[in-house]
């Protein structure tokens, strides 16, 4: 009989698996033995059998692999980062809006002034989660942005790892809660792949949305990769009147709606805590938490916002709120004393003085809902940090807190807007319309964004807002950071040069987990970040950065750091300025901006005319960075791409054929009937009694179609922005038995083929429907504007019953079940084709426009 000894077993498994920083504990081969791994190659190989084969049982001798376990001590892990929040945003550094929960961790920690973003939202999550640039993981724009360029195609390519996958593999238990904002729009369905959802990259649990923004009384929910509706059941009853056309306000009435998403994802994420830590008290964990707050629409509760507003920090204006908030960020000390504040866009906002009295009440209700939305998600977030200390775990546990994936938001207009789907089709409310919502701001009816002067204060000490990748006001965000267990130099401020690719690196080099050069047998990219694990000690506060080259691109406006210079592009686009001619040369076709950020810390000073040389070696840097990193082929489009054609389950297809009830298709894989013409045939059996309930809609409360049967007569409805509602209705109820209903729309622009052209000539153009009910024209009207970019995307096409909000309140409320059997419901699509004429017209003015701004 052979017999292997414990030491033997024990060598079998160091020639299993490396020794390098090798971990045991248990007796080897026992059920409760774990080890660690080299981290090199993940999964780890499996380990060779330790023990003995005979034919029987009796005479043999089991052995268990051992569980895989971070290393001694590894910490917990608390990810946050919250959405669209600019520099001044939070009380830490010097904003007026109370972030007590922000607070309690700078306290406890670090706060670091110098933390930059990509400039927008989805290209900043791919970079923090990968510890590499945006673009070299096809982040250089949003996932509805996404083009056929590697830099560019929304995809996290299977050669970079995330950190949940990483941290997963070595023995976490890895989550994530919140916005999921790099899922390809293509990959967003129920039919999947879902390699690209936060279950496919290494979190094996996720409570949260898909896409860029979500309605918090009602979002696109999710729990792992199977949508959710737990707000059902929950609803409250508010209405709001809108029966008086003329009225300069619409009442809302009834009792707020019970469920919210931002205290249910805190909610959630505590519930997951404690079930991690009542199964394995020892497993470390990692929580990637990531607020839709404070993304549009901005929906706190009506408690947040009475706060708020008795708080009376608006009243002033924008301006006195930008100034106020520059002197408490010299108070604080978190910005150096001697920094000039950079003059208020009056060109492009306008000065508070000159506004209306309508215009000053409509915009300080704005901005005291995105602050209650602040407040809220902070107050949201303190929850989760409190379960940490109720287990016991907060002592060991690093607790990252960054504020803002990129600067405020602008993209609500001087304006503001109480539909932000509005916005991504070039429409900007009065303030007369908006007037009308002041009641229901941040409600179920609203889909709101606040006046961009308000934006531009909240990024204070610095200018302009999000998107803007080539100011600071878009891209140095702030951040803070505590681990009692080994940061000592509380409330500390530190300044160095930091990115978002350098929390991966970080993370791994405290952890003790190297970076692993092969993932599922694949070849991994290295990471592009720099631990900034150093400043964790006090002797290394005033310590230079390690950080020290950096590239900055964002829809054709760019930059580059270097060692405390940063080159800038002027800006040339307002952010809600996405219609108009994209610079066709954004490389070259610019004005260059210098600073010396270690005298002008806010960007402040100009310094290019000085120093020639310096902007060309720049440059020329940006273009090695540009070349290395995938941001090649540069483009300034901006509505374009979010137009452009992508692949899809419907892309390639006139015809598409439905025979059951579906719902939940997102617009990414929905059939677009944008800029085209079309035809809507269903085949339905009325039973006895009638039918009434949806046949097919796509989008939701802030735009989109619905196809229904409202009181038995056939309906096809065209919600506009809800700002305008254009209806065909049959006369007669459908009597008991079979029917054919058809609703041919035909377009009358040049579609979206213009594009491709820079120019929007065919686009948003009317036409005429025709509804016809057995052969039988019962409705004939024209329309004469349509939706010329995008639906509501956080709404999905469903068919048989209409899910989260209807397209028409006046007319029926969710789910709307129809009652009718659905026989079958064809959609053909006949896309506008552009004549050899057409495409020698659009390339002349293309090149026309690119010689008046060369």
């Amino acid at each position: 009989m052979k017999f292997v000894s414990r030491m033997t077993a024990m060598i079998a498994l160091a020639l299993a698996i490396p020794a390098l920083a090798q971990q045991q504990t248990g007796e080897p081969g026992s059920p409760s033995a774990t080890t660690t791994i080299p981290g090199n190659q993940l999964p780890a190989p499996a380990p060779k059998f330790g023990g003995v084969i005979e034919e029987g049982a009796l005479q043999s001798t089991p052995w268990w692999p051992p569980r895989v376990v971070p290393p001694k001590d590894a910490p917990n892990i608390l990810l946050i980062m919250t959405d669209d929040a600019g520099f001044a945003v939070n009380s830490v550094f010097g904003g007026v809006i109370p972030t007590p929960s922000m607070e309690r961790i700078a306290e406890n920690g670090l706060r670091y002034n110098r933390i930059m973003s990509t400039a927008l939202c989805s290209p900043t999550r791919a970079a923090l989660i990968t510890g590499r640039n945006h673009h070299s993981v096809g982040f250089g724009v949003i996932a509805e942005q996404a083009t056929g360029f590697p830099g560019y195609d929304s995809i996290i390519g299977v050669d970079n790892a995330t950190i949940g996958r990483i941290l997963r593999d070595n023995g976490y238990a890895t989550s994530w809660f919140g916005k999921n904002h790099n899922t390809p729009t293509y990959q967003a369905s129920q039919v999947g792949p879902f390699t690209q959802w936060p279950t496919g990259m290494g979190f094996d649990y996720f409570y949260g949305f898909v896409g860029g923004d979500a309605n918090q009384w009602g979002p696109n929910l999710f729990r792992n990769t199977t949508q959710i509706y737990p707000w059902i059941g929950h609803e409250g009853s508010l209405k709001m009147d809108r029966s008086d056309p003329k009225a300069k306000i619409w009442p809302v009435t009834g009792k707020e709606p019970t469920w919210n998403l931002v205290t249910a994802m805190a909610d959630d994420a505590i519930d997951w805590m404690y079930r991690i830590h009542q199964s394995d008290p020892n497993q470390p964990i990692f929580l990637h938490y990531v607020p839709g707050a404070t993304h549009a629409p901005h929906h706190p509760t009506r408690e947040w916002v009475d706060k708020i507003h008795a708080m009376h920090l608006f009243d002033d204006g924008y301006e006195k709120l930008r100034e106020r908030i520059f002197e408490n960020q010299k108070k604080l000390g978190v910005i150096p004393p001697d920094q000039k504040l950079t003059p208020w866009p009056k060109d492009i906002l306008p000065p508070w003085d000159s506004l209306s009295d309508d215009a000053k009440k409509l915009y300080i209700r704005q901005v005291e809902v995105f602050a209650a939305y602040a407040a809220y998600s902070d107050h949201e977030i303190g929850r989760v940090i409190q379960a940490f200390e109720e287990l016991g775990k907060l002592d060991n546990t690093i607790v990252i807190y960054i504020n803002g994936d990129n600067g405020t938001s602008a993209e609500g207009g001087p304006q503001g807007t109480f539909n932000e789907v509005a916005f991504f089709n070039s429409v900007a409310p009065s303030v007369d319309v908006q007037m009308k919502y002041h009641d229901a701001w941040g409600t179920e009816f609203t889909y709101n964004h606040m006046s961009a002067g308000w934006s531009w204060a909240f990024d204070t000490p610095f200018d302009w807002f999000k998107q803007n990748a080539s100011r600071l006001g878009g891209v140095n965000q702030n951040m803070v950071i505590s681990w009692p267990k080994r940061i000592k130099d509380k409330g500390a401020l530190r300044g160095q040069f930091t990115h978002v690719i350098d929390v991966v690196p970080t993370l791994l080099e405290v952890i003790g987990i190297p970076a692993p050069e092969y993932v599922d047998g694949i070849k991994q990219k290295p990471l592009e970040g720099t631990s900034f694990a150093y400043t964790f000690d006090a002797k290394n506060a005033k310590a230079e950065s390690r950080h020290k080259t950096q590239y900055f691109e964002m829809m054709g406006q760019w930059a580059l750091y270097h060692d405390g210079w940063l080159l800038s592009t002027k800006v040339n686009r307002a952010p809600w300025d996405a219609f108009g001619e994209a610079n066709t040369d954004p490389l070259n076709n610019q004005t260059f901006q210098l600073y010396n950020l270690n005298e002008s810390w806010n960007q402040s000073e100009d310094v290019a005319a000085r120093h020639p040389d310096k902007v060309k070696q720049m440059r020329q840097m940006f273009i090695d960075e540009a070349k290395k990193y995938q941001v090649f082929p540069m483009s300034a489009s901006v509505a374009a791409r979010v137009a452009a054609e992508r692949p899809s389950l419907t892309a390639g297809r006139n015809e598409l054929v439905y025979t059951r009830p579906m719902t939940g298709t997102p617009q990414g894989d929905a059939p677009f009937l944008l800029n085209t013409s079309y035809t809507i045939t269903a085949d339905i059996t009325v039973p006895q009694g009638g039918a009434e309930g949806m046949i097919a809609t796509s989008g939701g409360r802030f735009a989109g179609w619905g196809f229904y049967l409202l009181g038995g007569k056939p309906v096809f409805n065209w919600n506009l922005l809800n700002l305008e509602w254009v209806k065909w209705q049959a006369p007669q109820a459908l009597a008991p038995g079979q029917h054919t209903i058809v609703f041919d729309f035909k377009y009358d622009g040049l579609g979206l083929g213009t594009i491709k052209y820079n120019s929007f000539a065919g686009v948003g153009k009317g036409g005429t429907g025709t509804l016809k009910v057995d052969g039988k024209v019962v409705a004939t009207k024209r329309m004469e504007k349509t939706i010329p970019i995008i639906l509501q995307w956080d709404e999905s096409f469903d068919i048989g019953s209409d899910t989260i909000t209807g397209i028409d309140d006046a007319d029926y409320l969710p789910p709307f079940p129809l009652t009718a059997t659905l026989n079958k419901l064809t959609i053909n699509i006949d896309r506008p084709q552009l004549s050899p004429e057409d495409i020698n017209k659009l390339e002349a003015g293309m090149k026309k426009a690119a010689s008046g701004i060369q």
